[in-house]
């Protein structure tokens, strides 16, 4: 993984990220309530030789405070006596014990001074206040104490209490502010480690990156995901209309997407592009026959001759899909109950594409998709137009194996989201087993949010569609212009066996026309 990759990981789940911080810093702050307060008073002692009013020279001066300094450390360490505190708690009339109260008290020396200073905790101002200046008092004892002997005479040095302690104005714990920033951090970084953890242990499909890398084929095609289609409508504008309406602006994504594919497909063998491709899928519901129906508006509002046929003869889909009559199509054609023409319906005003329904649902769908009439069919078709077979998925039956066979090759459509690596990959290797060619994975579904764009991959936004003034439309919105395709051969009949215009070229060679096969 790159940097990239985790700026990517990050962005598309800022949120669980962000909603874990908050989380980490709400639980510190409910700690802190949880917590009994404690108040620091400070008191400071000074550490001088004792004075009996006697006039002294400045070298007996000298003297004495170094003396002092050299003995400060060690009176520090007396401030964790339980004598000192057994003081206190006879001053105070405290009933702790005093090794819990010597736990309460820290006492310290700063550099290079004289000064002993006192930090005393409670569970309330006045009593830390009254245990710190306790504490000073105690430890003056002591320390006379230890310099006299227990003797009458006066002690070379002394503790002095300095600096009485002030009452305490906020507690010193819990600190609010320390723990919820400690706890956002924790929050935070939980999250960070969430994404990652998430990222390395998902199998699903996420991004074109990882579909090539994992599986070694091109994504040539990525589809956003459009909450506008319906079982009744998943199509976008036939004849490749990009009207500004509200009807199919929303749309124009889907549409931009399905062209990039086309331009993709055609572009795979420039001398050469593939001729009949086969649409299909690992599994049911990843939205090949929408893809495959979708792909052949796109070719055909190109000017491209283009049959659509819908080859699941176990759950057709394309008949519904375009709002077609249904009950005639591929089986009777292959069982020369009727003819191509009679079965293959024209969509749009432009001419240029037919569809071709399933017909009766035989009870051997792999036998008829792999007889040699269907193959024949293919190759004639090829001729004149370009063939987009809707295939039934490639784990649960073996048909469209069978049709990729017969095929120039086959588009794998995988969902975003739901498709796992491994059922991908297992979906590719029965192409491979069949000698049937994987021409690239279509991504379907690619979300269109900032946060998951930049992970998934789409980042589309449409800025070049939208009007740059009231009620102005794109260039896409003229009438659609069939460019010069000079791979794609002609015909002097077309799918549905009439005459094709003088305008074209004449024939190079013999075909056969469709009505041949009957």
């Amino acid at each position: 993984m790159e940097l990239r990759d985790y700026l990517r990981i990050l962005r598309a789940h800022w949120l669980a990220i962000t909603l874990l911080t908050l989380v980490g810093a709400a639980a510190a702050f409910g700690w802190t309530l949880t917590q009994q307060k404690v108040y620091t008073a400070d008191a400071s002692g000074y550490v001088t030789p004792y004075r009996n009013g006697n006039d002294e020279g400045s070298g007996v001066a000298f003297a004495a405070d170094n003396l002092a300094k050299s003995k400060v450390l060690s009176f520090v360490n007396v401030g964790t006596w339980r004598a000192v505190a057994e003081h206190a708690i006879a001053d105070l009339g405290l009933t702790t014990a005093p090794e819990a109260l010597v736990r309460r008290v820290t006492v310290s020396n700063p550099l290079n001074t004289v000064v002993i200073s006192v930090q005393a905790n409670a569970g309330t101002p006045e009593a830390a206040r009254d245990l710190a200046e306790a504490w000073i008092r105690g430890m003056a004892v002591e320390i006379d104490n230890l310099e006299t002997n227990g003797s009458d005479v006066d002690p070379t040095v002394t503790l002095v209490p300095a600096d009485s302690a002030q009452l305490p104005t906020a507690p010193s714990s819990p600190n609010v502010r320390l723990s919820v920033a400690l706890g956002a951090i924790v929050g935070l970084f939980l999250g960070i480690g969430y994404a990652v953890l998430r990222y390395v242990l998902d199998r699903r499909v996420r991004s074109a990156d990882a579909v090539e890398r994992e599986t070694g084929l091109a994504v040539v095609g990525t589809i956003p995901d459009e909450k506008s289609f319906q079982s009744a409508s998943r199509l976008v504008p036939v004849d490749g209309a990009n009207s500004a309406s509200s009807e199919n602006v929303h749309l124009f994504a889907v549409s931009e997407a399905m062209r990039e594919l086309r331009t993709n497909i055609r572009f795979m063998n420039v001398d050469s592009p593939p001729r009949v491709i086969v649409v299909t899928s690992p599994l049911p519901g990843d939205g090949k026959s929408t893809t495959a129906a979708n792909l052949a508006v796109t070719i055909a509002a190109s000017g491209q001759q283009v049959v659509l046929i819908d080859g699941d003869l176990r759950r057709p889909m394309v008949a519904t899909v375009f709002g077609l009559v249904e009950g005639a199509g591929l089986t009777d054609v292959l069982s020369d109950r009727a003819t191509l023409g009679d079965v293959a319906q024209p969509v749009g005003e432009l001419g240029t594409l037919r569809v071709v329904g399933a017909g009766r649902v035989p009870p051997n769908p792999s036998e008829v998709l792999g007889s040699a009439r269907m193959r024949e069919l293919l190759l004639t078709l090829s001729e004149s137009a370009t063939v987009i077979v809707d295939a039934p998925p490639l784990i649960p039956v073996t048909d469209a194996a069978v049709l990729s066979n017969s095929a120039d090759g086959a588009i794998v459509v995988a969902m975003v989201g739901k498709t796992t690596f491994e059922i991908l990959n297992k979906a590719l290797g029965i192409l491979e087993r069949s000698n049937a060619k994987a021409l690239g994975i279509v991504l379907n579904r690619m979300p269109r949010k900032k946060g998951s764009s930049a992970y998934y991959g789409y980042q589309y936004t449409g800025d070049y569609y939208r009007a740059q003034s009231g009620g102005a439309t794109s260039l896409a919105d003229a009438a659609p212009v069939a460019p010069a395709d000079t791979h794609a051969p002609t015909s002097d009949v077309d799918v549905s066996g009439s005459p094709t215009p003088d305008t074209q070229p004449p024939l190079r060679r013999r075909r056969r026309s469709v009505e041949t096969l009957q």
